[in-house]
């Protein structure tokens, strides 16, 4: 929903794998240990307990939580400059694998714009419906001072809304000031709920005339979140009090390069995310392509194995298989044998979970295929395998998401959360059943066709 704005220029203004991480951890452990028990019992004389106290400490060390790999953002303007280039890096290379054009071109073009953002400091005034705003005359001569300023007017934040999203037109703007009746409504409160926390923003609080809005404050600060304490200006109304309550907002526009470093900054955070789903999503159209391709060359290499059950071995090489390409799809930097220790962890977590058996139960009820052909030729298991492939794919797209940016991944931290990733891939896919019952049924109808009589 987007509101016009009224601009009013010339203003003056003042101025490594899970392996080799347990093993040394292990050894660091056993190390602590050994030199524990000599000095508790040789250099301190402690008697007996001191391989226990040793013990205890090297178990705490053990049982110590790794650290999260956490996406570093870049503290700096500069920084953001370059890790967005890196993402116009990977929309270029996929233009490349998915043969489409224009992904990178315009989202340059867009990032340039914000690197040379270059215009007079500007100061939003919005309210809600029903709020009185100060006149345009008011607000010139209450910011009045030596430097050019564009104040720009908003239309009314609707109080009745089924989207409560800021307009995209005030996202460029350097400084908001938001005027709020007092006491503050529901609608009021809701808008605030959604600013962003990096926002600069002023809440212009307008008395009701038979209180003052300092009767207000004490409660309205219990009601809003702490980020606002320091943001509240009271006003009573008058035309003559305005310039001295609107203070601290020009002296924060004083400080012009800061805060214009600021808002550049803040639109680069913000291309970034939006850069990032847009990403995501196109990934997730490749991901799909390549999923429906790997499924069904596990479920073909299951139906050809010996063993009597889904072949677990074929099941891993096959997802190590899609695992590699679809570090590809996401521009992960890990190694065959990261990747493959994570295709691992994956599978088994689905294994433990049931996923082959409630896929076999699920499919039984669903697929609706000729019994007499598929089950003899042994497709229940490949389905099995194909699905199992599904699940462990979904979950592993998901844990790549969530570690996009991380140089090295935790593979701890993955154990701990696979089953999680699993359960929620499963339950995905489970709701998807009847698409995959039908792309079973085209499988295994083109296998029929392709078997000679």
């Amino acid at each position: 929903m987007q509101f016009p704005v009224q601009l009013i220029r010339s203003l003056s203004l003042g101025d490594g794998t899970m392996t080799s991480g347990v093993i040394r951890r292990v050894l660091l452990s056993v190390g602590v240990i050994g030199t524990g028990q000599w000095l508790l019992s040789d250099v301190v004389h402690v008697p007996g307990g001191g391989l226990g106290v040793a013990a205890v400490a090297g178990l705490w060390w053990l049982s110590r939580p790794p650290k999260q790999p956490r996406f570093r953002e870049p503290a700096s303007f500069k920084g953001w400059i370059e890790r967005c280039e890196l993402v116009l890096n990977q929309f270029e290379e996929l233009e490349v694998v998915l043969e489409l054009q224009g992904l990178r071109a315009p989202r340059e073009k867009e990032l340039r714009r914000i690197e040379g953002f270059d215009v007079p400091l500007s100061v939003g005034v919005v309210a809600t419906e029903g709020s009185g705003v100060p006149a345009t005359v008011q607000l010139q001569q209450a910011l009045v001072g030596a430097a050019s300023l564009d104040l720009c007017l908003a239309n009314p934040l609707p109080v009745t809304s089924t989207s409560w999203s800021w307009p995209d037109d005030l996202q460029e703007l350097d400084v908001l000031l938001h005027v709020l009746p007092l006491p503050l409504r529901a609608a009021d409160l809701l808008w605030l709920d959604q600013l962003p926390a990096d926002r600069p923003v002023w809440l212009l609080l307008r008395s009701s005339v038979d209180r003052s809005a300092e009767d207000h404050l004490e409660a309205l600060r219990c009601q809003l979140p702490e980020r606002w304490h320091q943001c509240l200006l009271p006003w009573s109304g008058e035309a003559i009090e305005l310039r001295g309550v609107l203070q601290p907002v020009r002296q924060q526009l004083m400080r012009a390069e800061r805060v214009r470093e600021g808002t550049r900054q803040r639109l680069l955070i913000n291309l970034h995310r939006r850069w990032q789903a847009d990403l995501e999503t196109l990934r997730r159209e490749r991901f799909r392509l390549l999923l429906q391709r790997s499924q069904w060359i596990v479920a073909g290499v299951v139906i050809a194995s010996p063993v009597p059950s889904v072949d677990l071995l074929a099941v891993a090489v096959g997802n190590g298989l899609m695992v590699k390409e679809m570090a590809t799809i996401w521009s992960c930097p890990w190694s065959s044998e990261v990747l493959q220790v994570v295709a691992r962890q994956l599978g088994s977590a689905a294994l433990a979970q049931g996923v082959v058996e409630l896929s076999g139960q699920a499919l039984l009820g669903l697929a609706k295929l000729d019994g007499a052909s598929w089950i003899a030729a042994g497709a229940m298991q490949g389905l099995s395998a194909a699905y199992l492939t599904r699940v462990v794919g979904v979950s592993m797209a998901d844990w790549m998401a969530l570690n996009a940016g991380v140089a090295e991944p935790d593979l701890e931290e993955l154990k701990r959360q696979a089953p999680l990733l699993v359960a929620r891939a499963a339950e995905q896919e489970r709701l998807n059943l009847a698409g995959f019952a039908q792309q079973a049924r085209e499988w295994i109808q083109e296998r029929n066709s392709c078997t000679p009589a």
